[in-house]
């Protein structure tokens, strides 16, 4: 694999990035056979290249895309690059929503998130109380609670009960202006942490607490759709990511699934025993310094994925004799790696980032491999001037 890598890019000088394109479309694959017929709505902040999210929704089983902001969104209705667009969060961009207000194509095709009646009174803030009609989503917190005082999960929305959907719902419903299409519920706990760590101690809790929120999740998410679905005709149902596409499809209650970096095979997916992404993304930095027979020194890549600090937010060589110091780590301006057969000097050394799509805010391009050539070279969301988060 870096063999292939670096003979596709002998002309280039580090630092750069990669897209294994055949990796991409193998991993694309596995996601829509696990998904096993639910549609995919493909979660954009995983990738942040335009030619990259092109290529997946192309795919049969890819249907709609998952935006993290409004703005991103309007900008990818004027590229047209897809005709059905989530905002998995809620907006308070008061230009953005004017902006989509004024637009009768964005207005069709994107859907808000809310999970407040105050979210309904920012837009009439921001745009006037007698908007045109705009789509919206429900978002319900879908965190495990199994005693009071115990939250394990990401902390969204404050809907949890089917009493509290529907007292939304109906205040949607009554507010002109606004039409509920879809409501939405993304279990991180179960998605975003992995089981197969190598401490048999941790992963056997976290597959009890997985297994234990899936089936709470699945109850409760099924009353609250029932309890929505008196009040509003719901064209969508969205949960999951790419770690849980298992359990959410079990959910009878569910009808598409939101995922995206299980397309890149990040290091955070290599601990998961329910897939295993073949590795899509990796960068090349410059060997630049040997202090010593078993470091080399790499100019740069200090590329640290968001969440709690921790070794599991760092970049990893791809060449597994090499790795990182514990007193540096990955630098702003160095990186040492250290190994028996360290590269030389002037030599490359290949990194995976820890998170997929993160690596897109650091680079303009990414090049993309087939074999051991450069097919294509695509700009990511930054080489098109665009930063959303």
């Amino acid at each position: 694999m870096i063999d292939r890598w670096d003979r596709a890019t002998a002309d280039l000088d580090p630092p750069f990035a990669i897209v294994d394109v055949d990796a991409f479309d193998a991993n694309l694959d596995d996601l829509v056979a696990r998904a096993a017929g639910l549609p995919i709505r493909l979660a954009t902040k995983s990738l942040r290249c335009r030619a990259l999210i092109e290529r997946a929704v192309d795919r049969p089983g890819v249907t709609g895309l998952m935006c993290y902001s409004l703005r991103e969104a309007l900008w990818h209705v004027g590229n047209s690059t897809g005709d059905d667009l989530l905002v998995g969060y809620p907006t308070v961009d008061r230009a953005a929503l004017c902006d989509l207000t004024g637009d009768e194509d964005a207005r069709a095709e994107v859907t808000l998130m809310v999970d407040s009646v105050e979210h309904l009174d920012l837009v009439d803030a921001a745009v006037g109380a007698r908007h045109r009609e705009l789509r919206v989503c429900l978002d319900l917190d879908a965190a495990w609670r199994p005693v009071r005082g115990v939250h394990v999960g990401a902390r969204r929305s404050p809907v949890r009960t089917a009493d509290e959907a529907a007292r939304l719902a109906r205040a949607v419903a009554a507010r002109p202006g606004f039409r509920l299409v879809g409501l939405m519920a993304y279990e991180g706990q179960i998605a975003g942490v992995p089981d197969a760590t190598g401490s048999r101690a941790r992963d056997a809790a976290v597959r009890w607490m997985q297994r234990r929120s899936a089936a709470e999740l699945a109850e409760r998410r099924g009353a609250v759709v029932r309890a929505v679905r008196e009040v509003a005709d719901l064209e969508f149902v969205n949960g999951g990511g790419s770690g849980s596409v298992e359990s959410t499809r079990a959910d009878p209650s569910i009808t598409e699934i939101a995922a995206g970096s299980a397309l890149i095979g990040s290091t955070l997916f290599d601990g998961y025993t329910r897939m295993h992404p073949r590795p899509a993304l990796a960068y090349a930095l410059s060997v630049v310094r040997r202090p010593d027979d078993r470091t080399a020194t790499l100019a740069g890549g200090g590329w640290v994925a968001s969440g709690p600090a921790a070794s599991s937010r760092l970049p990893s060589p791809v060449r597994t004799d090499l790795a990182l110091t514990g007193t540096e780590g990955a630098g702003e301006v160095q990186t040492p790696v250290r190994g028996r057969d360290v590269p030389a000097l002037g030599d490359r050394v290949w990194m995976r980032p820890a998170k997929a799509g993160e690596l897109a805010e650091h680079l303009t391009a990414y090049h993309l491999v087939v074999g051991d050539r450069v097919v294509r070279t695509v700009p990511t969301y930054r080489g098109e001037g665009k930063a959303y988060g």
